[in-house]
């Protein structure tokens, strides 16, 4: 297998949450992931004899396997909010952003499955990566008129400022 390179630029699907049900499936969405990391939590102490003393320690390593980390770079212009996030190996349809008054949520899951047979040997693996994050951002922002593309791996979301959240600079006159 020769590798090869791709670049591509795709727009990702944006929603703004506006619905008190869509918030609730942000909770239950959180509350999937806790339950697969608590059961590979259990697995993990399962395997190691049962031994208490080591709750913590099993807990971050279910978390490593099951979470991938979404590393964000968030920066401010007057008009704007802009924020990176290193996603690599996601497909813009498989990720999720909402934005809700000046918290910002991606949410994604990548599955991948990969077969051969030789002969009498087949093989055959599958993985799953799955991303959560949700950040409050630095002020309110028009959910209307988020922008988010996905290009080699990063995310780059444009979210600009509410009408009353942009900065405004304001000369004092000498009072007569």
């Amino acid at each position: 297998m020769t590798p090869q390179s791709a670049t591509a630029m795709q727009p990702v699907k944006t929603s703004a949450v506006t619905k008190p049900t869509e918030s609730q499936q942000l909770v239950d969405r959180v509350e999937k992931i806790y339950e697969a990391i608590a059961r590979r939590a259990f697995e993990i102490f399962d395997r190691n004899g049962r031994w208490d003393g080591h709750d913590v320690a099993d807990w971050l390593q279910a978390e490593s396997e099951v979470l991938h980390p979404v590393h964000l770079e968030v920066s401010e212009t007057e008009d704007a909010v802009n924020v990176k996030a290193e996603v690599p190996g996601f497909a813009a349809k498989e990720l999720d952003i909402q934005v809700e008054g000046n918290r910002l949520t991606i949410s994604g899951k990548h599955e991948s499955k990969e077969e051969s047979t030789k002969g009498k040997t087949i093989y055959s693996e599958r993985c799953s990566k799955e991303v959560f994050r949700s950040v409050d951002l630095p002020t309110e922002v028009d959910s209307s008129k988020v922008n988010a593309t996905l290009k080699d791996g990063i995310l780059s979301i444009e979210l600009p400022k509410a009408a009353g959240a942009k900065s405004v600079t304001v000369e004092a006159k000498a009072a007569s």
